[in-house]
């Protein structure tokens, strides 16, 4: 069976063209963790947890964690 994100599977959109693993990272850094705390929850690299950030921040128009934050809360994510 492949491997399909839970949104694809359940036809959830996020707004800005945002991936199902980008949302669940940006729900996390407005928990506060860290990106290291991030990657080792979702068992991932450092970096890949920056590249999401990064990706993240392209696509909401923001160039901080607290901002990231207020989008998140703005739009419903958390």
């Amino acid at each position: 069976m492949q491997y399909r994100p839970r949104a694809w599977v359940l036809g959830e959109t996020f707004p800005d063209h945002l991936t199902s693993r980008e949302v669940h990272v940006l729900k996390l850094v407005s928990a506060g963790l860290t990106n290291r705390e991030i990657a080792g929850s979702l068992g991932l690299s450092s970096r890949t947890v920056d590249a999401h950030l990064r990706s993240i921040f392209g696509k909401i128009g923001v160039g901080s964690r607290s901002a990231a934050t207020r989008y998140a809360v703005e739009h419903g994510l958390v």
